[in-house]
């Protein structure tokens, strides 16, 4: 079973970088037949001599974001870099729906040959041709629209909705919360990815956010860089601003394996006076009582000798039964189990709420759900068997990933409120 997955993932990343091979050369053909209608031989070449480089620059970008990390992250590499990914995906998208819009004119025109089988009475060819140029520019007019779109909607979620700040103030119902604990509040921060699009005084504005809204705690649930290079420490210092009388706890996410930086990321929350949980837990006391809060490294499904091994699989010494549990967990696939070992309360990040969101005839289209059922927002599930509810957190972040823009999703700074479950 485990390298069946493994093989289905990698054909999957191959299809994905096929698709986006062929948007990028579709692009590369229309701009080059385009460039035919100037005049000047000089300007084609130079036209044409841009191009090429446009397109190798974006097999450069494409190669360093998924594989070699090897482009410097500031300076003017920055800006070029800000402008490919800001056209890679989008592109792609602009692409399909370009492919759609000629694949509808094509059965169209299929339709249209069969209907003419059995001509009308007396048509003209001048209705003929007029009929056909306008069916034409129709057509040409739609492609022309849809490939717009995504490349519209990338600049505006990359101009506006990245930085749009929102706080999320939720109300969880906790089991085995004692009545002294009603009303305890936690401040959720997740996904920072510090970087070329998540400047420290972003991060500083987000952490100031935070520190009005009053809470006992403050926890962030991972990913606080995107590769090897970025500027952990610049993040670190800046989530060490957060201020609660609990002081700031947190765990890692999947990124921090990425880029070997699990351990440096919990040897600067302790350098900035944090806690950053790898399989540990640690009391947190408010009021008389106690709240067992649990922290564990990015959650991946494992196969051993072919069987599914569960997630969260070692820390069961770790969980306490006489006070309430709160995970931090970044993958939040890791509730499933998380219910059944009854903890009460889960918090993660990981899918930046899709970081795109699309309405359509009242379907939302969320990427997210290629991954997970869990999204963003509040999710329950029956607490160890019992009919007591364990409920899990899923915080939309605040950085992005891929392309460097938000739509239809804001970044996010959560304000949990804890009450007793009836």
């Amino acid at each position: 079973m485990g390298p069946k997955w493994g093989a289905l993932q990698a054909l999957i990343l191959l299809l994905v970088l096929v698709l986006l091979l062929s948007a990028q050369l579709f692009w590369f053909r229309s701009a080059w037949r385009a460039l035919k209608r100037i005049g000047s031989p000089k300007w084609i070449l130079l036209l044409r001599t841009l191009v090429v480089a446009a397109l190798l620059w974006l097999i450069v970008v494409l190669a360093d974001r998924l594989f070699l990390h090897f482009l410097p992250r500031s300076g003017p590499t920055r800006w070029i870099m800000t402008l490919a990914q800001l056209w890679l995906v989008p592109s792609f998208f602009a692409f399909l729906l370009v492919k759609l819009v000629h694949g509808i004119e094509w059965i169209w025109d299929r339709g249209a040959q069969l209907f003419r089988r059995t001509p009308p009475a007396s048509p003209t060819i001048a209705q003929n041709t007029a009929v056909d140029l306008g069916r034409r520019s129709f057509f040409r007019y739609a492609a022309a629209a849809a490939g717009a779109a995504p490349l519209l909607a990338a600049l505006y979620g990359f101009a506006r909705e990245r930085l749009q700040f929102t706080v999320h103030r939720v109300e969880v119902p906790v089991a085995n919360l004692p009545p002294a604990l009603d009303g305890f509040r936690i401040v959720q921060l997740s996904d920072i990815h510090v970087g070329s699009f998540m400047p420290p005084e972003q991060i500083r504005r987000a952490v100031d956010m935070a520190n009005g809204l009053g809470a006992q705690v403050a926890v962030v649930t991972g990913d606080f860089l995107t590769g090897a290079g970025d500027p952990l420490d610049d993040c670190i210092a800046e989530l060490s601003r957060l201020q609660s009388p609990l002081g700031t706890w947190g765990c890692n996410g999947n990124h921090e394996i990425y880029a070997d930086a699990e351990e440096t990321a919990q040897q600067l929350f302790q350098k900035y006076g944090m806690r950053l949980l790898r399989q540990e837990n640690a009391p947190l006391r408010w009021n008389g009582q106690e709240i067992n809060l649990v922290g564990v490294d990015y959650q991946r499904e494992r196969f051993r000798s072919g069987a599914h091994a569960p997630m969260l699989s070692a820390i069961e010494p770790l969980i306490r039964r006489d006070v309430p549990n709160l995970l931090l967990s970044h993958n939040p696939n890791s509730f499933y189990r998380a219910a059944e070992l009854g903890i009460e309360l889960s918090l993660a990040g990981h899918t930046h709420g899709g970081q795109v969101q699309v309405e359509i005839v009242d379907h939302r289209w969320n990427p997210a759900r290629f991954i997970t059922k869990f999204i963003a927002g509040l999710y329950s599930l029956p607490l160890n068997g019992t009919a007591r509810r364990s409920f899990l957190y899923v915080n939309r972040g605040l950085g992005t990933i891929g392309v460097p823009a938000r739509l239809g999703v804001d970044p996010e700074v959560t304000l949990l409120t804890l009450r007793t479950q009836g």
